[in-house]
């Protein structure tokens, strides 16, 4: 039965509905004693009345309430008033990733920056023993602020059924799922995982798959699984394999095809075992995109100059209708040629730096670690020594890259965030001043310089105890080499080797 306007449970004054769904009617409340405003969902009489439902919702949504992180619904209260039964909960301005898929074409990035964020929900759930069980678009809502926040843990502990579904509306595959009776959970069933469907006991890795649906509808804009009913959809669930990213979305990366593959996978002992190793993959190709459309943008000639000519030595090609033929101008500079190189070629590119940040980060930590006083690390924005202001992007990937590195391959060092080492970036700075201001033993320091078709990385690690360099390298890469198909793994082997064979060198001393 709806709440009237203006009627109180305990402490909170009902001001107007919000929304209604399987498990209760939701309301924007206000807390009079702490003068705040709430969501209150109050749940339906028949599942309040069940004792033995209530007492594991109460126990589950009582751990839930003890989560603290900025991608969970905070719980307040679960209280009762009278007969009534109710959760009080923060209150959030902004839309449900359902409403979003069906009224928006979300950018690529946009949808990253969602999927990352709802797994860093659950990892951090999953840690504290708690298993969502519902993951699904009505349960991910985005605040106008861009912060994801993941609602109703505990809740799907209630429902016991799932629903079927009325026909498919296949001119608008994302509109919401249907409503559902009292005590089901509206629209679980096209988010199930494979033991869900089966009845077996369920598990984070349960998440795992749910999540990996969300993840293909975004990208897709329809469900993986589809049916006319309920018992059809789980048919497909459990016999049928989803249809390639790629035939709704030509732009879909190959690597994120991959990830959502495994995170749908079957078996779920093929599957992420854990929602952080699917959050490290969808980190890492972020980062992969990021970097490689900085490195376009470097690599992007100024209006015009691809329609220039420009002197230095030319080839000859023949026209293949005319039979005449034709002078094809070369840039005479290194550095055009190197543009139109890394134009060419900029994903091999990515893969070279990327193996020198690697290399770096590994270096630097175990010299660290050998030190068993240094602990923590701030890494400087590195410096773009060369006149090409196309550099600056490369300089800042190679900083972010450092600083990520560091943090997710070895978490026992302490390593100062990008936002608080970014406010460096253009500074005169002193080591010893920056270690003093951030509390950290070390400084890393690096530049970025090109000398004509020569990538060069210099780099020093600073004891701020004691103003000295505790170690120092350079790398440097020929860039007609890069392009000439090195293989990605020797690539890194080699760097990997020469800076540990500097490193040893020095421990030695």
């Amino acid at each position: 039965m709806a709440l009237d306007t203006g009627i109180t449970l305990g402490r909170y004054k009902i001001r107007s509905p919000i929304g209604a769904g399987g498990m209760g009617e939701v309301y924007l409340a206000e807390d009079t004693t702490l003068e705040r405003t709430v969501a209150l969902k109050v749940l339906p009489a028949p599942v309040a009345s069940d004792q033995q439902r209530m007492r594991r919702f109460i126990q589950e949504a009582k751990a839930a309430s003890g989560l603290n992180h900025p991608n969970i619904l905070t719980v307040y209260e679960i209280g009762q008033a009278d007969s009534t039964h109710f959760i009080a909960t923060e209150f959030i301005e902004g839309v449900t990733l359902r409403r979003l898929m069906t009224t928006t074409r979300m950018a690529l990035g946009e949808m990253f920056d969602i999927a990352i964020q709802s797994a860093s929900a659950l990892s951090v759930a999953h840690a504290a023993g708690i298993v969502h069980r519902d993951i699904k678009p009505e349960n991910i809502m985005l605040r106008t602020d861009g912060y994801v926040k993941v609602l109703d843990f505990g809740l799907a502990k209630l429902a016991d059924k799932f629903p079927e579904r009325g026909p498919s509306d296949p001119e608008a595959p994302t509109a919401p799922v249907v409503h559902t009776d009292p005590g089901v959970v509206m629209g679980t069933v096209y988010y199930m995982s494979p033991e869900q469907a089966r009845g077996l006991e369920v598990d984070s890795r349960s998440d795992v798959w749910s999540l990996g649906v969300v993840l293909y509808e975004m990208f897709a804009g329809r469900a993986p699984f589809e049916g006319p009913t309920g018992n059809e959809v789980i048919a497909c669930i459990l016999n049928k394999e989803p249809p390639p990213l790629t035939r709704f979305a030509q732009e879909v990366p190959t690597e994120f095809q991959r990830i959502v593959n495994k995170a749908l996978a079957k078996d779920r002992e093929e599957r992420y075992q854990t929602i952080k190793d699917l959050l490290i993959d969808l980190k890492n190709l972020k980062r992969q995109l990021e970097f490689e459309s900085k490195l376009e943008r470097f690599a992007q000639p100024e209006s015009g100059a691809d329609k220039e000519t420009v002197k230095g030595e030319d080839s000859k090609t023949k026209d293949s209708q005319t039979g005449t033929e034709q002078i094809e101008a070369h840039p005479t500079s290194s550095a055009e040629y190197l543009l139109s190189e890394i134009k060419l070629h900029k994903k091999t590119a990515a893969l070279l730096v990327s193996a020198i940040i690697i290399a770096l980060s590994i270096a630097a930590y175990y010299f660290i670690k050998s030190r068993s006083t240094i602990d923590s690390v701030a890494v400087l924005p590195f410096i773009n020594r060369s006149d090409d202001p196309g550099m600056e992007d490369l300089s800042d990937g190679i900083t972010d890259s450092m600083i990520n590195n560091l943090k997710e391959q070895f978490p026992g060092l302490r390593v100062v965030s990008r936002s608080t080492m970014f406010r460096y970036k253009g500074q005169k700075v002193d080591p010893q001043k920056v270690a003093s201001d951030l509390n950290v033993r070390a400084v890393l320091m690096g530049r970025v310089e090109k000398h004509g078709d020569t990538l060069i990385v210099r780099t020093e690690l600073v004891d701020a105890d004691y103003d000295s360099q505790i170690w120092g390298g350079q790398y440097s890469r020929n860039l007609s080499d890069l392009f000439g198909g090195a293989s990605l793994l020797a690539l890194q082997e080699e760097i990997a080797r020469q800076i540990m064979e500097k490193l040893r060198v020095k421990l030695q001393n």
